[in-house]
């Protein structure tokens, strides 16, 4: 049995201790993610999901908007200290991907599709989770380390005004990524027959 990709998904763990030198040009790793979500199939082939990549000041610019909104969010300054502190590893990575869905797309599909109309949201959030394991484990592949935040929906009118986002996109998620300055901590796994069921 070949388990040569499963290998590489034991390799995508969430890294939170991150820097800025990593193996690969920002031009390259907006070549490898871009082909990632080519490839990463979607319901109908609708192609719902986006990414928006920020590099150097505007990768600073989002995490200085995060902690800005979050503070707002976290009256005890003592609690907020920490949630900076959280941030302030985000913000020593290399770059941040953000992840929309476009929902003009679904929308169309849900219009077009009565019949599966309910399930459409659904499926472009499959989407998503698919496209993300593909990137992140490509990211890890190549020695660079990542984790998948989600500050939305809080920041998603700042963010937007910031970067120019369409009004039809949806954010979903924001990977930091970088060098990999401290590895992943241990991770537990549920005994399989909590997961499972094997029917013969």
């Amino acid at each position: 049995m070949n388990q040569d990709y499963l290998a590489l998904l034991k390799q995508r763990r969430s890294i939170y201790a991150l820097g800025k030198e990593i193996t690969l040009t920002d031009e390259q790793v907006v070549d490898l993610v871009e082909a990632v979500v080519a490839e990463s199939p979607t319901a109908f082939n609708s192609q719902t999901t986006r990414a928006v990549f920020l590099f150097g000041a505007k990768h600073d610019q989002l995490w200085e908007l995060i902690a800005k909104r979050l503070e707002k969010e976290v009256p005890d300054p003592e609690a907020f200290k920490r949630t900076a502190a959280k941030l302030a590893t985000f913000k020593a990575g290399h770059g941040t991907i953000l992840y929309y869905t476009d929902m003009a797309v679904v929308h169309d599909l849900e219009q077009n599709f009565p019949l599966y109309r309910d399930n459409f949201q659904d499926w472009s959030e499959q989407g998503q989770g698919i496209m993300t394991v593909g990137v992140w484990t490509s990211l890890a592949n190549n020695g660079i380390g990542a984790s998948l935040q989600h500050y939305n929906p809080l920041i998603d009118a700042e963010v937007a005004a910031a970067f120019d986002i369409p009004s039809t996109w949806r954010l979903r998620a924001q990977m930091p990524y970088g060098s990999i300055e401290a590895p992943a901590g241990d991770k537990d796994y549920l005994p399989a027959d909590q997961r499972f069921r094997v029917l013969k």
